[in-house]
């Protein structure tokens, strides 16, 4: 009787330990497909802004600029060119990876965004950015090309920052 009886015991232990292993397994597999499914998720294209457009027809453009003697040719910006103007540009922070400087700026919409020298902006691009400045080289004002291009320095204050 006490044979059948531990027998009985130890049948009982192997089936709720591999009863046990199972449902960890299938948990295992359903945080799989969860984050398979996030993935998915975040990787669908994210609607684009539609950018406003003003047809004239006929009529003077209330949004010429006046000051410039030159007639303003409107081009519609590259895929993944930033409208971003320099002078709307702030710079928070400098950073060094792999011997190459990265800046973080923030633009009018206060979103960080990560540039290297060569960056393209709307009237402009970076030219150099060293441990606590970037260096703009500016080639447009107000959409209208310059004789002569422009250097901006925005700089860090190491001491602030310590």
């Amino acid at each position: 009787m006490k044979k059948t009886l531990t027998f009985f015991l130890f049948v009982a232990f192997l089936c709720l330990c591999t009863q046990t292993a199972l449902l960890q397994e299938k948990k295992q597999e359903e945080e799989k497909q969860e984050k398979q499914e996030l993935k998915t998720e975040a990787t669908t294209e994210v609607p684009k802004k539609a950018t406003p457009s003003y047809n004239p027809a006929g009529r003077k453009d209330p949004f010429r600029d006046l000051l410039t003697a030159q007639e303003e040719t409107t081009t519609a910006p590259a895929e993944g060119e930033p409208q971003i103007s320099i002078d709307n540009i702030t710079l928070i922070g400098i950073a060094k990876a792999r011997g190459q400087y990265t800046a973080i700026v923030t633009g009018p919409e206060d979103f960080p965004i990560f540039i290297k020298v060569g960056h393209k902006f709307t009237d402009g691009f970076v030219l150099k950015i060293d441990e606590s400045k970037i260096i703009f080289r500016k080639t447009k004002e107000r959409g209208v090309l310059l004789f002569e291009p422009k250097d901006i320095v925005k700089e860090i204050n190491l001491e602030e920052i310590r």
